[in-house]
């Protein structure tokens, strides 16, 4: 082999080795900002889910306490306000923090998380209405309010298991 051949297989060796420490580099570099990608969805997920449910808790907290008014013929008109105002407040969180579920998703979180919103939705509606006939005197069917919104609370609890359930499945916490 002569000196001029030997310098160009030289040249195509160091060529080919820089072209594939080259392509291992970008690999290594796209499976890092992938793992990074993941890591960041993972955690905003994880943000929201977490959100979503305190907010969930915080309205049901929000509607007990307002039903426990509601129920009391001794309440003032003044603290039965106040309750709804409260649980009105606790809707607009979770409503919010239901929107935030919907965007991070995946799809089976955020259906199962529309589902329980929409539980959680019945419940507040009835409240509502239980509110309104309140202040209007309608007493004579106000028990029949605490037996929907008892109705209502139970059954936003499956819903509410269903996204909790699809929530650990989208984080991998599953077992």
């Amino acid at each position: 082999m002569d000196g001029s051949t030997a310098t160009v297989l030289g040249t195509f060796i160091g060529a080919l080795g820089g072209v594939s420490g080259g392509w291992l580099t970008v690999l290594s570099q796209s499976r890092q900002q992938r793992a990074e990608h993941a890591r960041w969805r993972d955690e905003a997920r994880r943000d929201a889910y977490s959100t979503y449910l305190s907010t969930a808790k915080q309205l049901s907290a929000a509607l007990w306490k307002m039903s426990d008014l509601l129920g009391d013929d001794g309440s003032a008109p003044d603290e039965r306000q106040t309750g709804f105002v409260r649980a009105h407040d606790a809707w607009t969180e979770f409503s919010s923090a239901a929107a935030a579920v919907s965007v991070v998703g995946p799809r089976p979180v955020a259906d199962a998380a529309d589902v329980f919103r929409q539980a959680m939705y019945d419940w507040d509606m009835i409240g509502l209405a239980w509110y309104e006939a309140a202040g209007a005197s309608r007493r004579e069917h106000l028990e029949e309010f605490n037996e929907r919104f008892l109705a209502a609370a139970r059954a936003k609890r499956q819903p509410d298991k269903n996204f909790q359930t699809a929530a650990r499945t989208a984080l991998s916490t599953e077992t």
